[in-house]
């Protein structure tokens, strides 16, 4: 395999510091999760959209809104429900007296990070409102398309489905979200430093961004230029392949999943500081791009799925 000159991108600039030290902050709020964080990093590089998986009270809220400040993003808070409504996270048409019209109010979806908090609490009716804007970053109401802010990304948390109130996502809406991470309890060393030190909103209010928008999308175009080689496509073909063709799959990755696999691949080098995709950088984005996209049939423990589909395909 060869490897690329480091010239495709210049991880001298600011931009790559501010990500650099957008992590560390982070770290410093969300305890025991750099790998979490750096997942979801990755994710929104490759400009896609997050799952975070945990039982009530693990930091998955706490992760949101601290990437939200860190990167310098517009932040809004969705707290799904079941009797939440479309009309009250797209925005609708309002009748305005002095004007004798209809007029559009945007709803908290126009931001530029929208946590979904507890999404599978919702209704499906509801959860379906966010399909068009995650794929096409726009929402169409009374027949009038209207355009999110850039750069846009949802963050949706939910909590495990045998939970009381829950409404499952269907294979639809999972498939609209890039990765899926989970967040679990803390080790006994993070556990502590957190009893000991102070709240984390108290540390969260003091947050300063390292980054801006314009960074973000800057960031973003460097992560397209990454270069992969074609024995890397090789390995992630085989990988597809393997889930298409193996049994205890119902369905396989689609070319959609493909695709999701290589921007979150190349995500990955980029925070890594190269210019080229390395088998190591699939296979650290491999779980959270494909298992929830994979319908298993005798797996319940997610982690060990993950791991028998890196054993089943050798890297070429």
């Amino acid at each position: 395999m060869t490897e690329r000159s480091s010239s495709a991108i210049d991880i001298s600039t600011s931009e790559y510091h501010g990500l650099q030290a957008a992590i560390e902050q982070s770290s410093r709020v969300v305890l025991g999760n750099e790998l979490q964080i750096r997942q979801a990093i990755t994710c929104i590089l490759a400009r896609g959209h997050l799952l975070i998986e945990g039982v009530p009270g693990v930091g998955k809220t706490t992760l949101a809104h601290t990437l939200a400040v860190t990167l310098g993003l517009d932040f809004q808070r969705i707290q799904f429900t079941s009797d939440l409504l479309p009309a009250d996270i797209l925005g609708g048409a309002i009748y305005e007296a002095e004007h004798g019209k209809f007029r559009f109010h945007p709803g908290p979806l126009f931001t530029q990070v929208v946590l979904a908090d507890e999404i599978n609490r919702a209704t499906p009716k509801t959860q379906s409102a966010l399909l068009e804007a995650m794929e096409e970053r726009q929402v169409t109401v009374d027949g009038q398309t209207h355009r999110l802010m850039e750069p846009f990304f949802v963050i949706a948390t939910q909590n495990p489905n045998n939970q009381t109130g829950t409404f499952p996502l269907p294979e639809s809406q999972l498939d609209r979200f890039l990765m899926r991470i989970s967040l679990g309890y803390p080790d006994e060393q993070a556990e502590r430093a957190l009893l000991k030190n102070r709240d984390r909103r108290e540390v969260l209010s003091e947050l300063k961004p390292c980054l801006n928008a314009k960074d973000i999308l800057e960031l973003q175009g460097q992560v397209r230029k990454i270069h992969v080689s074609d024995a890397l496509l090789d390995y992630l073909q085989a990988i597809l392949r393997h889930t298409r063709e193996a049994p205890i799959y119902r369905h396989g990755l689609s070319p959609r999943a493909g695709l999701a696999l290589l921007r979150c691949t190349q995500a990955w080098a980029f925070l890594m500081g190269r210019s080229y995709v390395m088998p190591e950088d699939i296979q650290a984005v491999l779980g959270s791009v494909a298992i929830h996209r994979l319908l298993l049939e005798q797996y319940g423990d997610l982690q060990q799925a993950e791991e028998d589909l890196l054993k089943a395909v050798p890297i070429p």
